[in-house]
């Protein structure tokens, strides 16, 4: 081990060092920076530094190098459950006020190298909130704002673990954004096992199950709702349970364009927002209140005949019923399961993948 390199790590780790601020660059560091030399005590011996590096050796300790960076450089990991599109400077206000009161960014941000993408050298793992907010100072009177960063190596599973623990103690972050965040993990990083994914994440499995429920409430029911952030897990249960229930379901889709509708309303006009407990209320006493009896779906032949009709549709699958005598052959018998396949499509309640 060069001299050099055998000094900074003694004095990293040496108890009796005067405290020195982290390592800190520009640009990806192609070794790590050297502390500035502080007075050691005279007590300090040469096994005392051996000892000092066998930790390092061992794995007992690592060297922590944190970079300063331009945010312009970095993008957001995509399997995040923050929505950074939904950041703003009022969302953000507090954090990016602390940051100029503290002179720069204190806690430092997680981040990986990336490769491959000639804009960024880097992604956020963990951290969305103060790369949004630098970024933002840079472009407003901060120009020389750096975004700091800790960089570590991780793989795609590992990564989502560290960001969904820092997202737990966050309480901007929505249920709805954790529910789909945790469905396209469930599919894209412990292959469909829900089980699995309830072990390593150390989560209730029947929690989960719940997360996972809501996660698949259509957007088009989600509109309703003022914002996707007033989607909570307990209230919101419910009524995805409701969206399984054929005979509920097209009541609770044609409240929810009621719903959407007046939410835009009252927000051009300046009114307050329909809130969300009154949204629930309305959408799941919507089979029950005669505003909406759902025909039966249903194709006819050129006889005028049923050729096939939809029996029942949920998160089980899809039963239809193909009508003998209808007078079809068999490709109109195929054309008329591809039309009802394709309303249940229209109306969100199609087969998933």
């Amino acid at each position: 081990m060069a001299r050099k390199q055998s000094d900074y790590l003694a004095a990293l780790l040496s108890d009796e060092v005067e405290t020195t601020p982290a390592a800190v660059e520009e640009a990806a560091p192609q070794a790590p920076a050297i502390p500035p030399r502080t007075e050691r005590s005279r007590g300090t011996t040469l096994l005392g530094r051996e000892s000092a590096l066998a930790r390092v050796a061992s794995g007992e300790v690592r060297q922590v190098t944190q970079l300063l960076l331009d945010p312009a450089r970095v993008r957001v990991w995509p399997g995040n459950a923050r929505s950074y599109i939904h950041l703003s400077e009022e969302s953000c206000r507090e954090l990016i006020d602390s940051i100029i009161a503290e002179g720069g960014q204190k806690v430092p941000a997680v981040v990986r190298r990336i490769d491959g993408d000639p804009d960024h050298d880097f992604e956020v793992i963990a951290g969305t909130r103060r790369h949004w907010s630098v970024a933002w100072l840079r472009a407003h009177s901060y120009p020389d704002m750096h975004f700091v960063a800790q960089v570590v190596q991780l793989d795609d599973e590992a990564a989502f673990r560290l960001a969904d623990l820092e997202n737990r103690a966050r309480k901007d972050v929505s249920d709805l954004e954790r529910a789909r965040n945790y469905a396209e993990a469930l599919k894209h990083h412990y292959g469909n096992h829900m089980t699995r994914m309830a072990e390593r994440l150390k989560l209730s499995k029947g929690w989960l199950s719940k997360m996972l429920k809501v996660a698949g409430i259509p957007d088009a029911i989600l509109d309703a709702f003022a914002s996707p952030a007033d989607v909570q897990l307990k209230p919101a249960y419910p009524l995805a349970q409701a969206l399984d229930d054929a005979s509920k379901a097209p009541a609770i889709r044609k409240e929810a364009q009621r719903l959407a509708r007046e939410q835009v309303s009252r927000r051009n006009g300046g009114r307050p927002a329909v809130p969300a407990a009154d949204v629930i209320k309305s959408l799941l006493a919507a089979p029950d209140a005669g505003r909406f009896r759902p025909e039966p779906k249903s194709v006819l032949s050129n006889h005028g005949r049923p050729v096939a009709s939809i029996q029942s549709s949920n998160r089980q699958g899809v039963t239809m019923r193909l009508h003998a005598g209808s007078g079809a052959q068999r490709e109109q018998i195929l054309d008329a399961v591809r039309e009802l396949l394709a309303m249940l499509d229209d109306e969100g309640r199609g087969l998933r993948p």
